[in-house]
């Protein structure tokens, strides 16, 4: 029998979406507000979800403080109050979205928890707007 564990997490960064390919009305058309040029933030909510099976000797799916550890040392102390475009290296090249946000903590994770563990992300860019990955 599986069953799903989550650890919720916040945390705040600056972005602009803007494609370096386009010119100006392109980007503009196309992000909207969110192509500032001074760039614009969010309070991003984080929900971290394993699924397996409960361990016969501790019933644990995965330890949730161990989780809360990992998030907080690979994933908020990189992302938080950071201008995701200038400071985050996996963002030099790739447009910081929610959706490729969502990637990006996922493979950061992905390798330093248990392969047999479904891992799922989801992440809230506002209250009413949110991804999820894989899908």
């Amino acid at each position: 029998m599986k069953v799903s564990v989550f650890r919720k997490e916040h945390f705040n960064a600056a972005h602009r979406l803007f494609n370096p390919d386009w010119e100006f009305k392109k980007n503009e058309a196309v992000f909207g507000k969110c192509n500032n040029k001074y760039f614009h933030g969010h309070n991003y909510e984080l929900i971290v979800q394993l699924t397996g099976t409960p361990s016969k000797e501790t019933g644990f799916v995965y330890d949730l403080k161990n989780l809360s550890d990992l998030i907080k040392e690979h994933v908020l102390e990189k992302f938080d109050h950071k201008n995701l475009n200038k400071e985050l290296d996996e963002f030099k090249s790739l447009i910081p979205t929610a959706e490729n946000i969502s990637i990006v903590i996922y493979n950061i994770l992905r390798p330093l928890i248990d392969q047999e563990l479904d891992l799922k992300i989801t992440l809230y860019e506002t209250p009413r707007n949110y991804v999820q990955y894989p899908a």
